[in-house]
C-alpha cells in the first residue's frame, strides 16, 4: 500500500510536529483540529520551525517553508479525511476524548484507512476495539521534537496485522526515522520508565531535597543525559505527565503511579512547561 495522503488529527505540539515531518518528507497532509486558534498557532509554528532550518542550513535546498506549508491543509472539517490513506492520531491523553475521536474518523475514513495512535500510555488494542478495523491500528509513539529525533516507539496491538506494520515501517522511513517495534502495554517501554523517573524527580523537589536545576544537573553530569528528567517533562507537557501517570496508575492498578501533589498543584496553576511559558524553568 503507497500512502498519499494522509491525516493527522490534533494541532497541538504532537501533531503539529507530526504534520511538519509528513509535509517535508513529501506527503500531502491534512491536519484537523477542533480549534481555529490552535490551527493558526501550528501553522505559524511550523513556519517559524522552518525558518530556523533554513537559517541552520538543515533544510533541503529543493524545499522552502512556504513550499511545505503548501502541503499541509489545516481545517476542523473531518469530511476531509474521507481520501486519507493513513491518520495519525494526536489528542490528549484522555480517554473520552480519544474514543469520541476515533468514531469520528469511523464515519468519515475509506475502509483501506490505517489508524496509527500517537499515545504515551493508552493501549493500542484498547483503541482498537472501539473501530471495525482493529487489524489496521497501530500505535506510533513519536519523539519530541518529531522533526529532530529520528527513533520513534511503534507498537503492535493484539489485532495488528503484518500488513499494516509494514505499511507504518515504509512511512516512517520515508519520514527517516528508524523504528523499534514494540508489543501493547500501557505505557509500552518509554513512558512506562520515563513517567516514573519524572515523577520521582518531582517527588524529590516537593520534599525539598534539591532543587529542580541540581536534580537536572545530576542526571546530565553524571548519567550523561542531554536533558534531565524536569527539563524532559516542561518540554514534554506537564498535563501530558499528569494525565499520563493518571492512566497507568489506572490501567496497572499500582499506586507506584500516584502523581506527585505538587505535579498535580502545576497543573491545576496552568503551569504546563515550555508552551505555557513556565513549567519547573522559565521559558
Amino acid at each position: 500500500m503507497e500512502i498519499q495522503l494522509v491525516g493527522v488529527v490534533g494541532a497541538g505540539v504532537m501533531g503539529r510536529g507530526v504534520a511538519q515531518n509528513l509535509s517535508q518528507s513529501g506527503f500531502k497532509v491534512i491536519l484537523i483540529d477542533v480549534s481555529e486558534e490552535i490551527l493558526k498557532k501550528a501553522g505559524e509554528e511550523i513556519k517559524q520551525n522552518l525558518r530556523f532550518q533554513v537559517m541552520m542550513k538543515k533544510l533541503d535546498e529543493s524545499q522552502t517553508p512556504e513550499s511545505i506549508l503548501d502541503n499541509i491543509v489545516f481545517t476542523t472539517d473531518f469530511k476531509l479525511l474521507e481520501k486519507c490513506d493513513y491518520v495519525i492520531e494526536n489528542v490528549t491523553e484522555k480517554w473520552d476524548i480519544k474514543k469520541d475521536v476515533y468514531a469520528q474518523l469511523e464515519t468519515f475514513c475509506p475502509e483501506s484507512c490505517i489508524y496509527a495512535v500517537n499515545t504515551s500510555v493508552i493501549p493500542i488494542t484498547r483503541i482498537g476495539s472501539v473501530t471495525k478495523r482493529p487489524g489496521q491500528v497501530i500505535g506510533i509513539h513519536f519523539m519530541n521534537p518529531v522533526p529532530m529525533k529520528t527513533m520513534v516507539e511503534v507498537i503492535r496491538g493484539y489485532h495488528t496485522t503484518d500488513e499494516t506494520i509494514e505499511t507504518t515501517k515504509n512511512l516512517l522511513s520515508r519520514m527517516g526515522k528508524e523504528v523499534v517495534l514494540v508489543n501493547d502495554s500501557p505505557g509500552f517501554v518509554s513512558n512506562r520508565v520515563l513517567m516514573l523517573t519524572i515523577n520521582e524527580a518531582i517527588f524529590l523537589v516537593q520534599d525539598q531535597v534539591a532543587p529542580a536545576e541540581d536534580v537536572d544537573k545530576i542526571f546530565k553530569g553524571c548519567f550523561g543525559h542531554k536533558m534531565g528528567p524536569l527539563e524532559t517533562g516542561d518540554l514534554i507537557g506537564l498535563d501530558t505527565i499528569l494525565y499520563s501517570l493518571e492512566a497507568l496508575c489506572d490501567s496497572f492498578n499500582d499506586d507506584k503511579y500516584r502523581p506527585s501533589p505538587l505535579l498535580k498543584k502545576m497543573v491545576d496553576a496552568g503551569l504546563h512547561g515550555r508552551k505555557s511559558g513556565q513549567g519547573f524553568y522559565t521559558y
